[in-house]
Order: C-alpha cells, then sequence, then structure tokens
C-alpha cells in the first residue's frame, strides 16, 4: 500500500465519512430528495417521542437534530438513521421519573446526564472493539422485551387519548388500573379528537400517493381543526379561590412544600460550591458540608415524596368555576359539589400545574404549546456522583438495547445494499452521536427503524440523507415552531400508537416456543417481567438475559454423551437410539458432543467412569471428539486425572478426530505426552482398527468399519 493510501485509511478510520467522498451531483440530489422525505415523516414523530419520554416536545427535535447527524457520519451504515425512538423513549421515562419529576428542570438535567453516559458506554465498547457485548442478550430476551414494551408504551397514552389524569408511582399497571377507576371523566373532545386523527391517518395510510406523508397530513389537519375549535382551554386562579376547605388545604400543603424543596435545592447547590471550594484546603470543613448537603438532600427528597402522593390526589380533581360577580373573582367548586343556589358554568376544569401559589387551569384539549424557537444552545450536563450511581444500570441497559435495535437494522439495510457493516464502528457511531447530543439537550437517540426504511425507499446513498434531514429540523427550530403550538397531544399519542403497533409478535413469540422451550419460556419470562416491573424496565432485561445465561449453562452441564456401535450402514451411531447395534467387552467408544469447560467437566468425568463401571472387563476407551470445540483449564485437568486414574486400572484412554484448537491446549499442558502420541487418531476408524489391532486375539472386532472402498464412517446419530 503507498503512502497516501495508507494515509487516507487511517483518514476514514477515525473519519468514516470521508469514504463518500467524491459525490457526484446525482447522489446529493437522491440524498437531498430522501432526507426531506425522511424529515418531513420524523418531526411530528419526534414530539410524539418526547412526550412519551417525559420529557417537553421540543427536546424530541433536538435528538433528532445533532445525534442525527453524527451518529451518520461517524457510523459504518450510509442509510441508518439515527435518532428518537419509542422503546428508548420509554426507557429513559422509566428511568427518570422515580428520580425527578417529568418535564423539570431536574428531570432534564438528569436526561443529559444519561445520554452522556450512554454516549459514553457505547464509544467504550466500540473503541475497545467489544461490540459482541451485546450477544450475552439473546434474541427470546429482546423479543420478550420488545412485546412488553410496545403494551406499557400503547397503555402510556391513554390518559393522552382519553384526556383523564394518570398517577407516576413505581408500579405502572396500577397507575394503569387506577386510571382507569376515573374513566368515567373522560374528556369527550379529546376522545373524539383521538378518534379523528386515528381515522384519518389510516385512511391515508391507504392512499398510496400520500401513504408516506400521512402523519405529516394529520397533524397538519389536526392542528388547523385544533385552533378552528379552540380545542385548549388555559386559565389561571389563586388557591384561596378554592371553595371546599380541605380540597383548599391539600393544594395549599402542595404549594408549601414545593417552595419548601425549591428553598433545600438551592440550599443544597450553594454548600455543594463550598464543598467544592473547602475539599482541599480543609478537610474538617468538608466533612461537616457533606454531612449537612448530605442532609439537605435527604429532606429534599422526603418532601418530594410527600408532594408526588398530593400530585396523585390533585391530578384528579374536576372543578367548575362559579359565576364572578361584577368585583370578584369566580369560585372554584368541586365537581357535583357546587351549592344550591350558587350558579356555575357546566364546563370542567382541572389543575393543570402549581406554580408559586398560582394554580394554572385547563379546561379543554392538551396542546404541545409555546415551543422555544431557536437551536439548542450548548449546555453542559451536571455531573454529581449520586446521579452517576442513580443511572448507572439504566445507562447500560439503554446502551445496549439502542445499540441491538441499531446494528439490527443496519445489517438488515445491508443485506439489500451489499454494503459491508462493522458493528465495533457503529457503536463508536452511535457514542458519538449520544456524546454530542448530550451537550445539546437531547436525550439517548439510537437506529430508527422506520426513518432507516423510509431512508432506503427514497433513495439515500450516503449519510448525507441524515445531514439533509438534519438540516430540516433545523429550518422547524427556527421557523415553523409557532404554527405547532395547537397541535393536540392526542395526536402525537395515536402516533406513538400506531408506530409500536408493529412491535406486538405475538407470532414471533410463538414460533421461538417451537423451535425451543427453554427459549420461548426466557421470551415469557422477560415479557411477564417487564410488564410487572414497569416502569423499571432494566428489570426485565436483566433477568431474561440472566435466566438465558443460566439455562445455557444447565444445558452444557449435561451435554450428549453417546455410547457407540456399528450400525449395518457403516457409520458409528448410538446404541440407545439403535438398540440392536453390536458393542465390546473390550472397547468402549464414547462420543462427546460440546465443548469441554467446566461446567460440565465433571459430567464428562461421571460419564466415562459410569461406563467403565458397566463393563469390567474393558480394556481400551475411545473418546471420538469430533464434537469437541474447546477445552478449558477444568476441561484438561478431569482428562488428566482419567487418564491417570483408568491407566491404573489397566484400561487405555485413546482420543480420537480432535480439532486444532484442543490439541493446542494438549500440547502446551503435556497431555499428549501423558496420554502417548500414539494413542491420537485423526479419525474413529483408525483408532478402533489400531485398537484391535493391540487387542490381538481377544479381539473380536465388533466395533471395526466394514471392509471395501465402500466403508461408511459418520457421526450421525
Amino acid at each position: 500500500m503507498s503512502t497516501s493510501q495508507d494515509r487516507t485509511a487511517r483518514l476514514q478510520r477515525f473519519f468514516p465519512f470521508l469514504s463518500w467522498f467524491p459525490l457526484s451531483a446525482v447522489l446529493l440530489r437522491s440524498d437531498l430528495i430522501a432526507g426531506i422525505t425522511g424529515a418531513l415523516v420524523l418531526v411530528p414523530k419526534a414530539m410524539a417521542y418526547a412526550q412519551l419520554s417525559g420529557l417537553p416536545v421540543h427536546f424530541g427535535l433536538y435528538v433528532a437534530f445533532v445525534p442525527a447527524i453524527l451518529g451518520a457520519l461517524w457510523g459504518s451504515s450510509r442509510q441508518l438513521a439515527t435518532g428518537p425512538v419509542a422503546i428508548i423513549s420509554l426507557m429513559t421515562a422509566a428511568a427518570l421519573t422515580p428520580l425527578a419529576a417529568p418535564g423539570s428542570s431536574e428531570y432534564i438535567e438528569l436526561a443529559l446526564l444519561l445520554t452522556l453516559m450512554v454516549g459514553i458506554i457505547q464509544f467504550s465498547l466500540g473503541a475497545l472493539k467489544l461490540g459482541t457485548i451485546v450477544n450475552f442478550v439473546s434474541h427470546p430476551v429482546i423479543l420478550g422485551f420488545m412485546n412488553a414494551a410496545a403494551i406499557i408504551i400503547g397503555l402510556s397514552q391513554l390518559d393522552m387519548l382519553l384526556g383523564i389524569p394518570k398517577g407516576r408511582s413505581d408500579s405502572f399497571l396500577a397507575d394503569i388500573w387506577e386510571m382507569l377507576g376515573y374513566v368515567h371523566q373522560t374528556h369527550l373532545p379529546t376522545l373524539a379528537m383521538s378518534a379523528f386523527a386515528l381515522a384519518l391517518m389510516l385512511v391515508l395510510k391507504k392512499i398510496a400517493l400520500v401513504a408516506k406523508m400521512s402523519v405529516l397530513i394529520a397533524v397538519v389537519v389536526t392542528i388547523i381543526v385544533s385552533h378552528a375549535l379552540d380545542f385548549e382551554r388555559n386559565d389561571k386562579a389563586g388557591i384561596d379561590l378554592i371553595a371546599d376547605p380541605a380540597t383548599r388545604e391539600l393544594v395549599a400543603a402542595y404549594a408549601r412544600t414545593d417552595q419548601q424543596v425549591r428553598e433545600l435545592t438551592a440550599n443544597a447547590t450553594t454548600q455543594s460550591a463550598q464543598l467544592r471550594a473547602a475539599g482541599a484546603t480543609d478537610a474538617r470543613a468538608a466533612a461537616g458540608l457533606r454531612h449537612q448537603l448530605h442532609l439537605t438532600q435527604l429532606d429534599a427528597a422526603d418532601l418530594r415524596v410527600e408532594n408526588k402522593e398530593r400530585q396523585r390526589e390533585i391530578s384528579h380533581l374536576v372543578f367548575q368555576r362559579g359565576r364572578a360577580g361584577a368585583h370578584d373573582s369566580a369560585v372554584l367548586y368541586l365537581a357535583g359539589g357546587v351549592p344550591a343556589g350558587a350558579q356555575a358554568d357546566p364546563q370542567p376544569w382541572r389543575i393543570k400545574k402549581i406554580d408559586q401559589g398560582e394554580l394554572r387551569l385547563v379546561g379543554g384539549g392538551d396542546v404541545v404549546g409555546t415551543i422555544p424557537q431557536g437551536l439548542p444552545a450548548l449546555r453542559v450536563p451536571t455531573i454529581t456522583p449520586d446521579a452517576l450511581l442513580s443511572l448507572l444500570t439504566s445507562a447500560i441497559i439503554i446502551a445496549l438495547v439502542g445499540f441491538m435495535e441499531s446494528i439490527a437494522m443496519a445489517k438488515a439495510l445491508a443485506a439489500k445494499t451489499r454494503q459491508r457493516i462493522d458493528p465495533n464502528q457503529e457503536l463508536i457511531g452511535q457514542g458519538v452521536a449520544n456524546l454530542g447530543g448530550a451537550f445539546f439537550q437531547s436525550y439517548p437517540a439510537c437506529g430508527s427503524f422506520t426513518g432507516s426504511a423510509i431512508n432506503l425507499q427514497a433513495g439515500a446513498k450516503t449519510g448525507f440523507a441524515m445531514v439533509f434531514n438534519g438540516i430540516f429540523v433545523v429550518a422547524t427550530l427556527l421557523f415553523l415552531t409557532p404554527y405547532v403550538y395547537h397541535l393536540p397531544k392526542a395526536t402525537l399519542g395515536v402516533i406513538i400508537l400506531l408506530a409500536v403497533a408493529s412491535l406486538i409478535t405475538p407470532a414471533a413469540l410463538k414460533h421461538t416456543w417451537r423451535a425451543s422451550r427453554a427459549d420461548g419460556m426466557v421470551a415469557l419470562t422477560t415479557f411477564v417481567v417487564t410488564l410487572l416491573a414497569a416502569p423499571h424496565l432494566d428489570k426485565g432485561i436483566l433477568i431474561g438475559a440472566a435466566l438465558g445465561i443460566l439455562l445455557y449453562l444447565y444445558r452444557t452441564m449435561k451435554p450428549r454423551v453417546a455410547q457407540l456401535g456399528r450400525h449395518p450402514d457403516g457409520a458409528l451411531r448410538d446404541v440407545r437410539v439403535h438398540t440392536n447395534l453390536p458393542t465390546s467387552d473390550n472397547v468402549i467408544a464414547l462420543r462427546f458432543d460440546d465443548s469441554l469447560y467446566f461446567a460440565n467437566a465433571p459430567f464428562f468425568e461421571e460419564a466415562v467412569l459410569g461406563a467403565v463401571a458397566d463393563k469390567p472387563q474393558v480394556k481400551y476407551l475411545l473418546v471420538v471428539g469430533s464434537g469437541i470445540n474447546q477445552m478449558d483449564a477444568s476441561g484438561e485437568e478431569v482428562v488428566r486425572h482419567l487418564v491417570e486414574r483408568l491407566r491404573g486400572t489397566g484400561i487405555t484412554l485413546v482420543f480420537c478426530g480432535l480439532k486444532k484448537q484442543v490439541l493446542d491446549v494438549m500440547r502446551r499442558t503435556g497431555l499428549i505426552e501423558l496420554i502417548g502420541a500414539q494413542r491420537m487418531f485423526p479419525n474413529e476408524d483408525q483408532a478402533l482398527t489400531a485398537i484391535y489391532g493391540w487387542l490381538g486375539p481377544e479381539g473380536k472386532g465388533e466395533l471395526l468399519p466394514p471392509p471395501g472402498p465402500g466403508t461408511a464412517s459418520g457421526l450421525a446419530p
């Protein structure tokens, strides 16, 4: 290779996108069309997925900008679209919801830190060429997890589709069950908007001319309808206007506690700064400050728990507004509790937010509202030891699941485009995408099935399609955000519902069960645990992966050990399957069908000793080792022990068919010298011929191959 070629190869290793050059005008035009086509579908879905993650909807657009471009530039696939996806959005919400209130500033800080951690994990695995680590999470585990997650995602949108509140606790199913108890409070305009958006998208998908744009068209139409019908109705009121004393005290207690949490959080920030300043100079002062900071954080956590319970009660309150007089404000009565003689509007109102003692009321459907106009600002994630420890498990799971989804789609695309995919480079690409996104207000991103399929169908030739896609998102952030103010969140809920419908695959679960009962149990267990443990989705993955590994170890602990006899067709076959095969009193032939390692070495020893015990007159024991792919130190020690033990009882151990990697272990440890090179044969026929030669007149040749050129030799059962 010339110096210039070597330099180019090194540059492409660090900057993979250089391999796209030189670019022709035809390729750029194809990428431009694919980028715009993908962006038209991506923009509304990005906002929907942000809603699913518990973040304001514009964060979905941020994920569709910086991570999308970086993932394309540093990945190995030229068509893979990196961005927000349903599964990772749900897992982000599951990781962060127990730690902070969705949408709060603390929640956003944790989301950015989570993205940074995911990026570091993925980049490190790729740089160390450890992409194969994802193989520990088997296909049945992912299958069970995806199906359960799809159901959870669908159920999580019920509150948006019906317009009723849903609590957040450590039991997702309990929250759904509680929410269904308030189904009689369904906001009919929201339900109507959901049904309208669903019907519109389903109809548009059947019209070939606009099928790809069905989501975008539905978004535009529902925005117009929402604005025309004044779908959103907001208002403000003071806590003192609540007529019911118990309800007024509940809301006031929430407001007081919320203010205390704000003050404690500010104190904790100040104490942290003081601790950093004192840490290097005054150890005693630092210890005292550390203790104070810990107490402050504990007090704030306790108050948050109190307010979370109050929030559950407040979210289900429904009010009617008494008609105000000329000089006073309208009183808020509990629905159904308007006193006799008082006049009230029939319009129901709920408390959307309590902000510094003021009630933000909502009386209509929920809409996206104001989206900050402009590009995401550079923002360094806040890193604290407590947050790192709290998010570590979730970050590892999200990193692995995100990569598995990305690499699965990349391989599917490569099969159609005949492109070579480098899993480690793809890991680096996903890591760079999330690392960059963490500094530009993104939550974790990964390869998108929908976006990638659109890229392929639209004719994308290089990753520039995603660059153009990102530029379109930039245009949306700069110029189009005012126009989506009236977008109903019910429409976003429908988009999510349709997107995850394809992830529910009972046929695939059934197929896995038919292929292997053990794998079917792993998939089923992962499915059930993920559902029951929600919102802690990482438990489903961890338990499923652990169960899969344990079942694999269990299967390999007792592999098949076949005692062989000579079949009339000339092959050596298992005497337990073919019961009429002749055997020998002087020779035993055993075939071991697995790697010989620590988990099954004792079983191998027991099988050999058991076979010898059944035939006390045996002189030779032949181990047919063609099925032994690997041997570790435990396996080597067992073989060494058997050779010495059997030799002491007058039995000679002979091997045949051993593979190079096994023979290499035996050479390095001197085991071949112990066995004797003359007792190692390339195949069973040569070994048996030699054994019967050693036996002389005692050998009757029961296991010898039949003479002639047509002699068969094989390992059929």
